[in-house]
C-alpha cells in the first residue's frame, strides 16, 4: 500500500518563489527560459522514482495470467532410458559325463539377463472444477493491479508536486542570491561613504565601524544564500533530471483549484487516488477470503497420459499404453493450516477496510493544509507587499535625514536591513502562493500531466494491461525484454 505524502511537511520547506524579483537577474533572456511545465515534463518522463513504479505497475500486471493460469491444462512430456541386469544363482545340478566316461552330477550354476529399458510419453492435466479457486484468484488478481494503478497515479502526483517545488526553490534562491549581493554592494558604498566622512571629520569610527560589521554579515549572507541556492539547483537535479539553466517566472495555478475547502475535500473523496488504491486493495481482500475458503471444497481434476515403453534383452518388445482419469478431491481435514489462512485473510480484510478509513482522514486533512497554506500565504504577501514598500521609504528618507544630520549610520543600517527582509520574505510569501496551489491539486487529485496539459505522451498502465492479461505462453515482455 502507498502512503498518501505529507503535503504540510512538504509546505513548510522554506522554498519560496519571488514575484518578479527574479528578473533583477542579469543576462538571462526570458524568450528561451525552461517553462515550469516543460520542467514537470522532463520530470514525467524520466525521473527515475516515476519509471520504478510504473516497472512495479507492470510487474503486478503478471498476477492476472498468472492467476488464469488454473483455468489452463498443463501438459508434460517424459522420457526415460536404463539398465536392468539380473544374475540368477542355481545351487540345482544336473549329470554329465565325465572324462573317464563315468556319469557325475555337476551344478548347474548362474545365469545373467540384461535389459535395456525405454521409453516416452505425455501426460495432461485439466482441472474441471475447483470450486470458483480460480475465479476468486483472478478477481483478486485484477484488484490488486487497479490499486497498483492508482497507486502510480498517486507517485506521479507526488513527483509533479517535488518538481513544481523544486522549480520554484531555485527561483526563489535565486533571488535571494541577488538580493543579497545588491546588498553588499550598497553596504560596500556605505563603508567607502563612512570612510570619506570619516577623513574629512563628519563621522566617527564608531559609524565606520557599524558600516563594516553590516557589510560582514552581508558577506556571510551571500555565502548562505550561494550555498542554499546550489542545494535547490541539486534537488532540481535529482528531480527532474537535468541541470536548471534560465528559468521562468511560474502564473501559479490558481485558475484550477476549486472555489471552497468543501469544494476540494468533495472531489479529493470521490478522485484522490490514494483513496481508490485502498478501495481497490479492500476488493482483493474480499476476494482472497473466498479463495482460501474454496480450498476447503471439492474439486475435479482430469488426467490424460499415453506412453511408449520399450524393453531390449535378446530381442526389442514395446507395449503402448493411453489412459484417462477423473478425480473428485475432498478436503476432509487439512490439519487446520487452511481454516488458519481463511482466519488470517479475514483480519487482512478488516485491516484494510481501516487503511481505507485513514487514508480518507489523511486526504481530508492534506486539502483542509493545503488550503489554509494558500489564503495564509495570499495575506502573508498581501502584507510583505506593504511591508517592502514601506521599508523602502523608510530608507530613502533615512538616507536624506542623515545628510543633514538627523539620522545616525545605524538608522541607515538598520532601514537598510528592514529593506532586504521584507524583499526575501515577499519572495517567500510569493513562492509559497504556488506551491500551495499545486498542493491543493495533489490533495484533491487532479496534479496529473493531463491536468497540467503537460506536452508529453501520458503513460496509460491499461495497455500494458491488456496486453498481458490473457497471454498463454511466452517469454519476451511487451516491450521486447
Amino acid at each position: 500500500m502507498y502512503v498518501l505524502r505529507n503535503l504540510s511537511a512538504d509546505m513548510s520547506r522554506v522554498i519560496p518563489l519571488s514575484l518578479g524579483v527574479a528578473l533583477t537577474l542579469t543576462n538571462i533572456n526570458v524568450s528561451f527560459a525552461e517553462t515550469i511545465n516543460s520542467a514537470l515534463a522532463s520530470a514525467y518522463n524520466n525521473n527515475p522514482t516515476l519509471n520504478a513504479q510504473r516497472a512495479a505497475t507492470r510487474a503486478a500486471d503478471e498476477n492476472i495470467p498468472i492467476a488464469k493460469s488454473g483455468y489452463r491444462p498443463t501438459i508434460t512430456a517424459n522420457a526415460n532410458i536404463g539398465l536392468s541386469r539380473t544374475v540368477f544363482n542355481n545351487s540345482d545340478t544336473r549329470t554329465a559325463i565325465s572324462p573317464l566316461g563315468n556319469l557325475v552330477q555337476v551344478p548347474i550354476g548362474s545365469t545373467q539377463t540384461d535389459l535395456v529399458p525405454r521409453g516416452f510419453g505425455v501426460q495432461i492435466n485439466q482441472t474441471l472444477w475447483d470450486s470458483y479457486l480460480t475465479q476468486n484468484n483472478v478477481n483478486a488478481a485484477e484488484a490488486a493491479v487497479s490499486a497498483s494503478q492508482q497507486a502510480l497515479r498517486n507517485a506521479e502526483q507526488n513527483i509533479l508536486f517535488n518538481g513544481a517545488a523544486a522549480y520554484l526553490d531555485v527561483l526563489r534562491d535565486r533571488s535571494i542570491v541577488a538580493f543579497q549581493r545588491r546588498n553588499l554592494e550598497f553596504l560596500n558604498e556605505q563603508v567607502r561613504s563612512e570612510q570619506t566622512r570619516f577623513d574629512v571629520g563628519e563621522a566617527t569610527r564608531t559609524d565606520v565601524a557599524q558600516a563594516r560589521a553590516s557589510r560582514a554579515a552581508a558577506q556571510a549572507s551571500v555565502s548562505l544564500a550561494a550555498a542554499n541556492l546550489k542545494s535547490s539547483e541539486a534537488v532540481y537535479r535529482q528531480i527532474i533530471g537535468k541541470d536548471p539553466m534560465r528559468l521562468s517566472q511560474v502564473k501559479g495555478v490558481g485558475r484550477k483549484i476549486p472555489g471552497s475547502t468543501g469544494k476540494g475535500i468533495a472531489i479529493a473523496q470521490r478522485e484522490h487516488p490514494a483513496i481508490k488504491s485502498t478501495e481497490f486493495l479492500v476488493d482483493q481482500a474480499i476476494f482472497n477470503v473466498k479463495s482460501a475458503e474454496s480450498e476447503l471444497l471439492p474439486r475435479v481434476d482430469l488426467q490424460a497420459q499415453a506412453s511408449r515403453n520399450y524393453q531390449t534383452n535378446s530381442s526389442t518388445t514395446s507395449a503402448t499404453s493411453q489412459s484417462v482419469t477423473a478425480t473428485l478431491s475432498v478436503p476432509i481435514y487439512q490439519g487446520g493450516a487452511q481454516a488458519g489462512r481463511v482466519r488470517q485473510n479475514k483480519e487482512t480484510l478488516g485491516q484494510r477496510r481501516i487503511e481505507v478509513d485513514q487514508s480518507v482522514d489523511s486526504v481530508r486533512a492534506a486539502v483542509v493544509s493545503a488550503y489554509s497554506q494558500y489564503q495564509g500565504a495570499k495575506a502573508s504577501f498581501a502584507a510583505n507587499q506593504e511591508q517592502l514598500k514601506a521599508a523602502k521609504l523608510a530608507l530613502e528618507g533615512a538616507v536624506e535625514e542623515r545628510k543633514v544630520g538627523q539620522r545616525t549610520t545605524l538608522d541607515v543600517l538598520d532601514t537598510q536591513t528592514q529593506v532586504i527582509n521584507a524583499q526575501i520574505a515577499l519572495a517567500n510569501s510569493s513562492r509559497d502562493i504556488k506551491v500551495a496551489g499545486y498542493a491543493i491539486l495533489s490533495a484533491i487529485g487532479r496534479l496529473s500531466a493531463k491536468q497540467l496539459g503537460l506536452q508529453v505522451a501520458v503513460y496509460d498502465p491499461k495497455v500494458h494491461k491488456e496486453a498481458v492479461e490473457d497471454k498463454w505462453f511466452g517469454l519476451r515482455t511487451p516491450s521486447g525484454n
